[in-house]
């Protein structure tokens, strides 16, 4: 019994050894560093967090693989873990408990994933964090206690995110920041802290003053990586430096309008015009009879630093353009709006004939020839020539193109720069009656200016006809390719003729070679049309052929024709 103990005892010690030293995740390394003991894993098929790490690992990196998310508890086997780095995989949520058991952990690094927000509350499980690395990834918002729970921390990287406007109250609010701010007279060691917050797209307007007073009066022990932070946006401060602006407190929207009641004659396009005084830049937008208008009627741009001007083009006005506009504009502190009330009223006097539509005097001369290029079921092809004044600038001219049924109120404008002379209208009803005008820009259209036209109303029959106009081409191509005599000779040489060919060959070859080159000259041109004769000569010698001629020395023979000639 003795002698099988011992080796059973061996075989268990061997075991635990064994056990102890080739624990490790599949697929992964696990090796001694300076760190201690840590685990690698850099393979792509890894999609979650290991279940089976050994509980003695310092270190965990795994890197370059698919997880994209850190549920509840994915630690918590390995509560003596101090340093975590999960960079460049496809992490997108991390659960609030993600980080659970693990109070000694020193580092976490999460760069190149794609979290869109952190919570930030699962800090409070890491009271001994100092280095958070979260540089390339989608931040954009940072609340105000973020920082709350992160009171040792000494690196913070928040570059290269989304991050646009955030208040300072997140560094009031960060522990490192007050305990630089204690009175004087209570002495403590304080470790620095750098912060990297550069390249993201700020947007400079009163919304970031107070993170841009703070980046401007930062110090020790808050040190910034890169304290030329610049501004994406607006436009008149994109790329500045923070150091370089000044900005203003925040206001809610101001309308106004020059003139709220207008009247208007009939055909005249107007625009309505409102000012809008506001920090940051509100959106305006216009409505008429609680209906929202379409975008490519309005126009919107600053004016100054905080007034946007806003108009709302109405092309060709008639009586039902008649109403109550209104221009509202909105930040987040509020909006207002100002009315403007339109009235259309008799159209301009004019000295020119009857048929013609009316215009303003301003306008007399500037007319626009009109036709039609090109028709479908679905739309048309417009071509236009500006004639008289409107050619004077055809580098500077600009048109409206209006577009409805015929029967309709008011119609689509659109606008066409300067150089465009055609356009094409599309996406119409079949077999509706359509009206399109153009002319100059700002001016009403007239007399030949105008085209009504009605849409197909079945496709199957434009197709056949195109496909008859191809076979139509197709077959006088066919035509006009064969010879004129060849056609003449197949299509009037009877059958028996060419039985009797082959026995008339030898006595021909011999005739031939006695004649001489002259005979050879004979084409198929020069045989008579419609008849048999010379063709062949039957055996008993009726209908024989009279042998050719001799040529006369003195004589010139005539040209060789040959089959092209006919054309």
């Amino acid at each position: 019994m003795d002698p099988i103990c011992h080796i059973f005892l061996l075989l268990l010690a061997f075991h635990k050894i064994n056990a102890s030293v080739s624990s490790c995740v599949t697929g992964c390394s696990c090796f001694q560093d300076s760190f201690g003991r840590s685990l690698l894993c850099m393979s792509a098929l890894l999609r979650q967090i290991p279940a089976s790490i050994p509980q003695d690992m310092r270190k965990i990196r795994i890197e370059n693989s698919h997880l994209t998310e850190l549920p509840r508890g994915s630690f918590e086997n390995v509560s003596a873990l101090e340093y975590l780095w999960l960079n460049f995989n496809n992490i997108t949520v991390m659960h609030i408990k993600s980080l659970e058991y693990l109070p000694a952990l020193k580092e976490l690094r999460l760069q190149g994933n794609k979290l869109s927000s952190v919570p930030w509350t699962v800090f409070q499980d890491t009271p001994a964090l100092k280095i958070l690395d979260l540089k390339h990834n989608r931040l954009d918002v940072l609340p105000e206690h973020a920082l709350r729970y992160l009171p040792n921390l000494t690196y913070l990287d928040l570059s290269s995110n989304q991050l646009t406007v955030i208040s300072r109250d997140v560094f009031y609010n960060w522990p490192v920041y007050q305990r630089s701010q204690r009175v004087e007279g209570q002495i403590e060691a304080i470790s620095n802290a750098v912060l990297a917050l550069h390249d993201n797209p700020w947007i400079c307007d009163c919304r970031l003053r107070g993170f841009v007073q703070f980046i401007k009066s930062v110090g020790p022990p808050i040190i910034l990586m890169n304290s030329y932070l610049t501004c994406s946006s607006p436009k008149f401060r994109a790329g500045k430096f923070f150091h370089e602006v000044e900005l203003n407190s925040c206001m809610k929207p101001l309308t106004s309008a020059l003139d709220t009641n207008l009247t208007v004659p009939v055909g005249l396009n107007v625009t309505l015009t409102c000012f809008v005084q506001a920090s940051p830049s509100p959106a305006v937008w216009w409505t008429y009879a609680l209906k929202l208008l379409r975008a490519f009627n309005v126009s919107t741009e600053p004016i100054s630093e905080e007034t946007v001007r806003s108009e709302l083009l109405i092309p060709a006005a008639r009586p039902a353009d008649a109403g109550n506009y209104t221009c509202t504009a909105a930040n987040f502190l509020g909006n207002t709006s100002v009315s403007i009330s339109l009235r259309v009223g008799a159209p301009w006097a004019s000295t020119t004939s009857p048929d013609w539509a009316p215009i303003a005097p301003a306008e007399l001369g500037a007319h626009v020839e009109v036709r039609i290029a090109k028709q479908t079921v679905y739309g048309i092809t417009l071509e236009w020539f500006a004639a008289a004044a409107a050619a004077a600038e055809p580098g500077e001219t600009w048109y409206t193109l209006l577009v409805g049924r015929y029967d309709a109120v008011q119609k689509d404008a659109i606008y066409i720069g300067p150089g465009v002379n055609t356009y094409s209208v599309t996406d119409l009803l079949p077999a509706t009656k359509y009206e399109v005008c153009v002319a100059v820009r700002n001016q009403a259209p007239r007399k030949g200016q105008c085209v009504v036209f009605v849409t197909g109303s079945d496709v199957s029959q434009l197709e056949q006809r195109e496909k008859l106009i191809h076979i139509i081409v197709i077959v006088c191509a066919m035509v006009l390719a064969v010879p004129a005599g060849m056609y003449a000779c197949t299509a009037e040489a009877r059958p028996g003729c060419l039985a009797r060919c082959p026995g008339a060959c030898p006595r021909r070859r011999r005739q031939g070679q006695a004649q001489g080159a002259g005979s050879k000259e004979s084409t198929l041109d020069s045989l008579p049309a419609g008849s048999e004769d010379g063709l062949c000569r039957p055996e008993g010698g009726r209908g024989g052929r009279r042998p050719p001629a001799r040529e006369e020395p003195g004589k010139t023979r005539p040209p060789h024709r040959n089959s092209a000639d006919l054309y």
